[in-house]
């Protein structure tokens, strides 16, 4: 029996070095799948093939090739493509054919909150991903954690600093002196940006920030902030995760702290599948060294044979319930779905730093319970302590943790 995989990758176009890098490692997991001839469905050997096309980095030309799959099922099981943009272009064309949607590589909350039903979520949803962020300031032995949020307008970038902005009003977090001090929600360009928002960031004395949006986005606000005379110390990012980060910004990316999906340094032992260390000694050998979105689609293709195997036919509603019930794990975490929306639970966040030109986690979660990782002695983090306790003594004594937080001036907030 032939199981055919279904989906678009961004071979060209603005997404392209992730999606090519997608696209080995999908045809990497094919090739072992089918080598290994463990797959039985019914009791039935079964092979995997692949249905790639590209989609340019086009939400339109991406939706096209979707409603030609769907259509005429020439796949059995869709993936989705690369990117939370494409995702949302094509996740309601899928659910409306009435097929599973391995969703490997759109982060979106939103795609769970819309009521959609045929949807499977492999990696952790965009709120999700500065809260190790939060954590970290938490464990700070500083008194007063000043905080920035600098924001693009997309709606991954959203989601990324309301679930943020969550974390850093629980009750342990603001026990801990956490404030979000200032909020920015809007492009960020280094030719006119700073002129309006660095002196907001004086006047409320952060020493803490983060930047969520495209990776350009957040290059350009850690080029700008680091590269200034504001003296932040702690910069943290969602693009510090991908690893061209340290080559694009050079120094000036020492200390700087992110979230990551996956890495290959990371201790796990999968029930299926191999180890991180094997994966991207195999994605090497395969021509590219593995970053997330690799791991991610490798494991949405181990995910799917061992839902294929629980249904035992090529059914959409029975290999969705399989889905449902399946915990596991892989190289690249633990996996569990809500039945109803297909949101992902088991998976955990990593967070990382960059020290020395490397990256170095520093927040493994419920991956480690050795307790053997510590946090690294990058240069941002070292002057911390005496930055932020500088800082802290410069304040007025009066102010008590229950004071209101303050945004930009009136004509500055929420700017857009």
């Amino acid at each position: 029996m032939k199981i055919t995989i279904g989906l678009s990758l961004s071979l060209t176009g603005e997404y392209s070095p992730m999606g090519r890098q997608a696209e080995i490692a999908i045809r990497l997991f094919i090739a072992d799948a089918n080598a290994s001839s463990a797959l039985r469905v019914a009791g039935e050997r079964c092979e995997f093939a692949l249905e790639c096309h590209d989609d340019a980095s086009e939400p339109v030309r991406c939706a096209e090739i979707y409603r030609a799959l769907c259509a005429d099922r020439r796949a059995d099981i869709i993936f989705g493509p690369y990117s939370n943009r494409l995702t949302r272009a094509v996740a309601g064309i899928v659910e409306q054919s009435g097929r599973v949607f391995v969703n490997h590589g759109g982060a979106g909350d939103e795609l769970y909150d819309r009521g959609y039903r045929m949807i499977v979520g492999v990696l952790s949803p965009a709120s999700d991903y500065l809260r190790g962020f939060v954590r970290l300031l938490t464990q700070l032995k500083l008194w007063r954690k000043r905080v920035a949020i600098v924001a693009a307008t997309s709606p991954f970038a959203r989601a990324v600093a309301s679930g943020f902005e969550r974390a850093a009003d629980e009750r342990a977090a603001r026990r801990r002196g956490v404030r979000v001090r200032v909020k920015w929600n809007g492009a960020f360009d280094p030719a006119s940006t700073p002129a309006r928002l660095f002196p907001a960031l004086i006047r409320n004395r952060v020493n803490a920030l983060a930047s969520a949006g495209s990776y350009e986005h957040d290059v350009a606000v850690m080029r700008s902030v680091a590269a200034s005379r504001l003296n932040i110390p702690v910069l943290g990012c969602v693009a510090a995760g991908v690893r061209r980060f340290a080559s694009d910004l050079g120094e000036l990316a020492e200390g700087i702290v992110g979230p990551s999906q996956w890495e290959d340094s990371i201790e796990i032992a999968p029930a299926l599948g191999p180890t991180p260390a094997e994966f991207a000694r195999r994605m090497a050998g395969a021509g590219d060294s593995p970053d997330y979105p690799a791991a991610q689609i490798y494991a949405a293709g181990l995910l799917t044979a061992a839902a294929l195997a629980a249904a035992g036919r090529r059914d959409d509603a029975l290999l969705r319930d399989a889905f449902s019930n399946l915990q596991t794990t892989t190289m690249f975490g633990d996996f569990s779905i809500d039945r109803v929306s297909g949101r992902q639970l088991g998976h955990q966040m990593l967070l990382v730093q960059w020290h020395r030109g490397r990256k170095v986690i520093i927040a493994p979660e419920s991956h480690d319970d050795s307790g053997s990782l510590d946090f690294p002695s990058g240069l941002r983090l070292l002057l911390a302590g005496v930055e932020m306790l500088r800082l802290s003594r410069r304040d007025d004594s009066r102010e008590s943790l229950g004071d209101a937080e303050s945004d930009l001036d009136k004509d500055e907030r929420n700017h857009d």
